[in-house]
């Protein structure tokens, strides 16, 4: 048989697979067609990538991707060149009102799959980094269970879930009110609900986590402000514990302000490693910290997280959340998406979202994207770690 792409020799990490080891991967009609020791068959692109790893395309759980569309939107495909991210998920950027644009519009200027979180607020995220500072769901005129729910309905092949963002910042004095319609919501339409941890109270945070179902994702779960969830005495609140036990997945969504090395090598101590690991990357944050998920997932590295827990946190985890089996991973006729990366051996300095940094020795640095069954591009990777 003959494919359209051959990667050989390189070492392939699919832990949903449980694989790590040197394989080849082919690729044909947009798919993985074969994973084996050795594929000798003829290929109309045959790539050596010895020495590299091979993971399922990237996905990104936690972006703001609809460029053009608001303040925070980055450009999708410049994240997947330097990256290795095929997949982003938006993160409530577009609410019912905007949706279409982000999907219709923005999603198809671009070679990655976009897939989104849609926001309950019918907005989305209107803030605009150091100038319009006014939280989307502090206003309940705003927020609309029903119009919510048929535009997910709508675009069903590429809304994933439900987004709201509860804080002092982001709803005020409706505290956690929007949470509630928001997992209303998405009952109704059969979806989870993201929920963002705001830096300061109201709500506590207990009463951010404590509504939330099995399948629902808490993100910025390492966050280093006010509404902690770690004690004083340095131990996991209750409310965290119990969430991990009944199946709320644990997102990093690291961002510009919403992750902290002190708490996450703290939790990490404590047995409670994140589930999924994502940038939050927006426009305030793309030139560092947050970066995109590949530098994310670097600085897990650095934090002793093992290499496998690491990738499966950004393929088969987010995958899993997406309701996606055909995504993070190299299984034949998966979708035809992988990452080529490098794991370059030098010292790194990582710097967190409140300005504390982390010495590190190795850092993962893209080389090169597969998306839909063929190579994509050489990767054009950050010269520096943030």
């Amino acid at each position: 048989m003959a494919y359209d792409l051959i990667l050989k020799n390189g070492r392939v990490v699919d832990p949903g697979q449980g694989i790590d080891g040197v394989f080849d991967v082919a690729f044909a009609n947009g798919k993985v067609a074969a994973l084996e020791s050795s594929i000798t068959a003829d290929a109309a692109d045959i790539r050596d990538v010895s020495g590299l790893y091979v993971f399922p395309g990237l996905i990104d759980l936690h972006t703001h991707v609809y460029w053009g569309g608001t303040f925070l939107g980055v450009d999708a495909s410049m994240l997947a060149a330097r990256s290795g991210m095929t997949t982003a998920v938006d993160a409530g950027s577009a609410g019912a009102a905007n949706i279409r644009g982000l999907l219709d519009q923005c999603a198809p200027m671009t070679p990655v799959r976009i897939l989104a979180f849609i926001n309950l607020a019918v907005t989305g995220i209107f803030v605009d980094e150091g100038r319009i500072v006014m939280g989307e769901a502090e206003d309940l005129r705003l927020l609309d269970i029903k119009h919510c729910v048929d535009a997910a309905n709508r675009h069903r092949s590429s809304v994933v879930g439900v987004k709201i963002r509860v804080g002092a910042s982001t709803t005020k004095h409706l505290g956690a009110m929007p949470l509630h319609m928001a997992i209303r919501a998405g009952e109704l339409a059969d979806l989870p609900v993201m929920v963002h941890i705001g830096a300061g109270m109201p709500p506590r945070i207990e009463d951010i986590v404590d509504p939330l179902r099995k399948g629902d994702v808490l993100t910025h779960f390492c966050t280093p402000k006010i509404n902690s969830p770690m004690t004083r005495e340095g131990f996991l609140r209750d409310c965290m514990i119990a969430a991990r036990e009944r199946g709320v997945v644990m997102d990093v969504g690291h961002g510009a302000g919403s992750f902290g090395f002190g708490v996450a090598r703290r939790m990490l101590e404590l047995g409670f490693a994140p589930d999924v690991i994502s940038s939050d990357v927006h426009a305030g944050c793309v030139d560092g910290p947050a970066q995109d998920v590949l530098a994310i997932m670097s600085k897990y590295v650095a934090l002793g997280l093992p290499i496998n827990d690491v990738v499966r946190a950004a393929t088969t985890a987010p995958a899993a959340v997406c309701r996606r089996p055909d995504l993070g991973s190299l299984a034949p006729q998966s979708a035809g998406d992988a990452a080529v990366v490098e794991l370059r051996h030098e010292r790194t300095v990582f710097r967190d979202s409140i300005g504390d940094t982390l010495a590190g020795d190795r850092r993962f640095v893209a080389r090169g994207v597969v998306i839909g069954g063929r190579w994509w591009r050489d990767a054009e990777p950050r010269g520096e770690a943030a």
